[in-house]
Order: structure tokens, then C-alpha cells, then sequence
């Protein structure tokens, strides 16, 4: 290796072609229809890109005939040839730019892999980041990001490893409560309890979860988070460690820690990053002890404009029609989970102004709006929806919000409301939009007053988008094909979609956030006479897909697996729902 190192620091430029060509590895026809691809649609790609994408040679062959050209190393990298405890030599930020990993430290000699060993200033910039000198071997892009991945994961086990390999597993007494989490304050803890409580919490705030799970076993403790939908594991401590964690939950949360044996609610404020962040914490005896669900509702993730909801431009323009009117029931539908409350509160966030008196009746209120006041129900002091809804309408509204129509007085007095000036926006659980319609009749609402009152339904379901960083275009399943054959789409053997296949900024699972897929019921003057006379849900669904401009979730979510936004396997599992 030390011989090499004048052709190290040489840094002298390789024309690829001609290395590859001395090497046998291609010849000059096959070089001369890459550069005319190069110039033609190669888009600033380099020769060697070109040469790998039209299959002429592959990544290793082209890597292995530039590391012998400059008298270099090549290795097929495995985790047991890098060295975890030089994660944190080189800034993450420089090692993902130069597609780089640290392997090993000698004395004061590092050695380096790269996959663009060709970069002139990359050596002197190593050692001016390290103090160290450095040396390089030759590995593909692959390797180079499967063993960042393995080093960055064993980064962050390990910090959770040492805090819960210092805890003690008693009870804590220290009542002080969390008022800010960050990096500091994890470092800063005076206990392992709080340190191992607030890593948890900063964590799962960090990571965008929705949800943490804190599930006690026979022989552990199964700590998850629920992000994007789905729950991921992170950390299984011994499960005499349970009572401790779960004590300085409760303590932070305002519950009673020796009362054991019935479920309890409670709730923490705190600060993380800067920002202000509820945590809803509710608690349930189980077989091996109590189980902690805790939800967080983070303002952050809640107030998206409505022009980013993923509303089709011309659903947007009906929906936003619809939502100025000045009077009338708008009803938004679905299951639990999928995005109703955000979607309402940017319809609010949309249509506010000093102008009107704008109130939300909610259990509970999850995020503050600037400019509407909102009220919180209270089902032990009487102060359910309905009585709320009755004293707001004494209060001058314009426009009202109700968390849930989930009673018939609930819903006359809402109908009610739209039938005398006031604009009124309630979600309910359905499985489509024209549903809206049956349930309300089956609450107990007359079906000439929905007629008159109901303006629009917008029922919608939450899918996961695919990671930008990875997805690849994959020959259609034959079961797939199938499926979009029944639903009308043309597709054959050479049709292919974008399917996830996992890096690090998605955690490997393919996919990257989520996405709503939605069906807007505006009912014609047709559709209208139909609920008057109290049709049944098969004649209104009939009369729905025969309107102009009526799209389906299983279209519009097909539009989006089609424009590689998700998959037809997460706009199955959601439509399933």
C-alpha cells in the first residue's frame, strides 16, 4: 500500500475509455456508441455512467480497472472490514457526498474507500478533516452506502445500549417534569430513567412517528414507534426495566403512579427542537404490567396548506368552491387514522379572515388555529358535542367545526344549523362518499333535510409515498396485472412501476411519508331528488359515478401509483379499508 502512495496524490485524470479499452474490457465500437449516447442523451452524465447504464460493463469491472490504472486497492466490502469506532471521524455530510466510509485506523494511517477514487483533492481533504494520514481503497457504491448504513445503525443502538445498560430498574422519585427536549438536555439528564424517557420521546418526535408504544413482555420491553402507519421496533430493554420507564411517564404525564390496575389518561407539554409538542399518554393493566400508548401531536405535521393535501388541481377547484359557500354541511370521511382532522384544519387555515366568527367544537383540541376559537368537549361535565354545538350557536358563528358528528342530536342540530345560515364542517367514518348520505339517515336525520343541507363529501384514505432516493421502476406482478385489468386499466408484459426498495434517508423500508387519495361527492339536482326520497346507497353510488367530474379513491389513488407516488399495494391495503 505504501508503494502506492505517489499514485495516491497523483490524482492524475483517467480517460475511462481508453483504460477499459487497454484492459480488454470493451471495444472502440462500443466506446464510440456510448459517446454518441453521451452526447445525445447522457444529460452531464460521465462516459463511464454511460458505459455501466447501456450494460457494456458493469460498476465492479469499471472500478477495478480504474483502481489498477492508478495503482490502487480494489475490495468487495463486508461489515467486518470496517471499524465502528471511526463512525464519527469524518462528518456524516462529507462521507454521503463522496460516497466514502472509513475502514480501519493504523497508528495514525487511515484508510479510506471510495468509489471515485479519481477526486484530486479528496486525500488532502481527509487529512485536513482528521488530522490523520490517508490512504484509499477502491469499492462500489453499493458496498460503500450498505456499510455507512451498518455503521450508522450501530451509532445509534449503541447510545440507547449504554443508557439502558445504566439504568436503574427502580422506581424513580424525581418528580421534575421535561420542559425541553434536545440533543443537550438527553446528554444533560440527571438519571438514566430520564435520560433513556427523553431519548425516547426525542426520537420518536425527530423520526416524525405519530405514535410510541411501550409494550411490557415475559423476559423484555418492546418499545415502538408508529411512522407513516406502520409500527417499527427500536429498542427491546430487559423487562425489569418496565416499571421505571413507565413511572417517570406517568409522573411526567400527571398520573397516579401506584394505581395500577385501571387504565389512565394524561398529558405532557414539552419543548423539542425549539417547537411545542403535545403528548396525549394513556395507559392500560395488561398480563405483564401496564402497556404505555402515547400520542404525539405535533403542530409541525398538521398544518399543511390544502393545496398540498394531494387533492387532483381540478378536485381542489371543486372542493375550494364548495368550502366559500355560505351555508350548508361539508363532510369529511374515513377511517381512523387517515387524515381527516389535518385535512379540516387546512380548510379552516384556508377560509379564515377577520370577518367572520369562525369556532371548532373538538375531543380534544389537537392544534391551536390563529384567529378561530376553538372548545374543548367534556364528556364528564355534560359539555358533550351536542350541548356545545347548542350554546355555539348562540354565540354568532359564522362557520363551525365539529370534530365527529357521532349522535343524532349531534347531527339535527348541525343540520339544522346549515339550514339557517351557518357553514358547518363535521367528519364521520364511512367507506366512501356517497355512504355519508346512508349513515346520517341511519343516525336518525330526515333524509329531505341532508338533501337540503349538505353541500359536499370528501372521503379519503392515507397511503405511503414512496422514497424518492430509491424507488425503481420493476416489471409489473402478475397479480397486479390482474387487478388493474378488472379495473380498466390497459397493461402488458412490458409494463413497469415504480416499487420501494429501501435506503437510509427512508430506514429501508422504500418509503418516505404519506400521501392522501380522495373522492369529492357533490350531489347533482338528480342525486339530490334520490336522498329526498331516502334511495338506497346502491342507486346514490350509481348516480355519484355518473356525474361529471366524479373520480373514485381507487382512481385517484391509481393515478398516483401510475405517476410513481405510491404503490398499488399501499392503494390496495388503504381502499381494503
Amino acid at each position: 500500500m505504501n508503494t502506492s502512495d505517489t499514485s495516491q496524490r497523483s490524482a492524475r485524470p483517467l480517460r475511462i475509455g481508453d483504460v477499459l479499452l487497454a484492459q480488454g474490457l470493451i471495444a472502440q465500437e462500443q466506446i464510440d456508441a456510448a459517446l454518441e449516447h453521451q452526447r445525445n442523451e447522457g444529460g452531464g452524465k460521465l462516459l463511464g455512467q454511460v458505459l455501466i447504464e447501456l450494460g457494456m460493463v458493469t460498476e465492479q469491472q469499471t472500478l477495478e480497472a480504474v483502481a489498477e490504472a492508478l495503482d490502487l486497492p480494489f475490495a468487495r466490502l463486508d461489515n467486518a472490514m470496517v471499524d465502528p469506532h471511526l463512525n464519527e471521524l469524518l462528518p456524516q455530510s462529507f462521507l454521503d457526498e463522496h460516497v466514502a466510509v472509513p475502514m480501519f485506523l493504523v497508528k495514525d494511517l487511515l484508510t479510506l474507500a471510495v468509489s471515485e477514487p479519481t477526486d484530486m483533492f479528496l486525500l488532502e481533504e481527509v487529512e485536513r478533516l482528521t488530522g490523520k494520514t490517508a490512504q484509499l481503497v477502491v469499492a462500489t457504491e453499493q458496498d460503500i452506502r450498505d456499510a455507512q448504513r451498518y455503521l450508522q445503525a450501530g451509532a445509534a443502538s449503541s447510545s440507547l445500549d449504554d443508557l439502558v445498560r445504566d439504568m436503574d430498574y427502580t422506581d424513580p422519585e424525581d418528580a421534575a417534569s421535561v420542559a425541553d427536549i434536545t440533543a443537550e438536555a438527553i446528554a444533560d439528564g440527571s438519571s438514566p430513567v430520564i435520560k433513556l424517557v427523553n431519548h425516547i420521546l426525542f426520537q420518536a418526535v425527530r423520526e416524525g412517528a405519530s405514535d410510541i408504544h411501550i409494550e411490557p413482555g415475559d423476559q423484555s420491553l418492546r418499545v415502538r414507534f408508529r411512522i407513516d402507519g406502520r409500527l417499527t421496533a427500536t429498542i427491546t430493554p430487559p423487562a425489569p426495566m418496565h416499571a421505571a420507564i413507565t413511572s417517570r411517564i406517568k409522573i411526567m404525564a400527571g398520573m397516579d403512579i401506584s394505581e395500577k390496575r385501571i387504565p389512565q389518561d394524561g398529558g405532557i407539554a414539552i419543548q423539542c427542537d425549539g417547537r411545542p409538542v403535545d403528548l396525549r399518554v394513556s395507559t392500560m393493566p395488561g398480563r405483564y404490567g401496564e402497556k404505555v400508548v402515547i400520542r404525539i401531536i405535533d403542530a409541525r405535521n398538521a398544518m399543511v396548506d390544502l393545496e398540498l393535501l394531494g387533492l387532483s388541481p381540478r378536485m381542489l377547484r371543486r372542493y375550494m368552491d364548495v368550502i366559500t359557500q355560505p351555508n350548508g354541511i361539508v363532510l369529511v370521511t374515513g377511517p381512523t387514522g387517515s387524515g381527516k382532522s389535518t385535512t379540516l384544519y387546512a380548510t379552516l387555515r384556508h377560509i379564515v379572515d377577520a370577518t367572520r366568527n369562525i369556532s371548532t367544537v373538538e375531543d380534544p383540541v389537537e392544534y391551536g388555529l390563529d384567529g378561530v376559537n376553538q372548545f374543548q368537549v367534556n364528556e364528564k361535565t355534560g359539555f358533550t358535542f351536542s350541548t356545545a354545538l347548542r350554546a355555539l350557536l348562540r354565540q354568532d358563528p359564522d362557520i363551525i367545526m365539529l370534530g365527529e358528528i357521532r349522535d343524532a342530536e349531534t347531527a339535527r342540530i348541525a343540520t339544522q344549523a346549515a339550514l339557517t345560515g351557518h357553514m358547518v364542517f363535521s367528519t364521520l367514518h364511512t367507506n366512501d362518499s356517497p355512504s355519508a348520505v346512508t349513515r346520517l339517515i341511519n343516525i336518525g336525520v330526515e333524509p329531505y333535510l341532508i338533501a337540503a343541507s349538505v353541500r359536499a363529501v370528501l372521503a379519503q384514505r392515507l397511503v405511503r409515498k414512496l422514497c424518492t432516493s430509491c424507488r425503481e421502476k420493476q416489471p409489473i406482478e402478475y397479480e397486479h396485472k390482474r387487478i388493474l385489468e378488472r379495473l380498466g386499466v390497459e397493461v402488458d408484459e412490458n409494463t413497469e412501476f415504480y416499487q420501494p426498495v429501501g435506503c437510509r434517508k427512508c430506514r429501508e423500508t422504500g418509503y418516505k411519508g404519506r400521501l392522501g387519495i380522495y373522492e369529492i361527492y357533490i350531489p347533482t339536482d338528480e342525486a339530490l331528488d334520490a336522498i329526498s326520497r331516502g334511495a338506497a346507497l346502491q342507486e346514490l353510488r350509481t348516480l355519484a359515478r355518473g356525474s361529471d367530474g366524479y373520480i373514485t379513491l381507487s382512481e385517484d389513488g391509481l393515478a398516483k401509483v401510475q405517476a410513481g407516488e405510491t404503490t398499488l399495494s399501499e392503494l390496495l391495503t388503504a381502499t381494503a379499508a
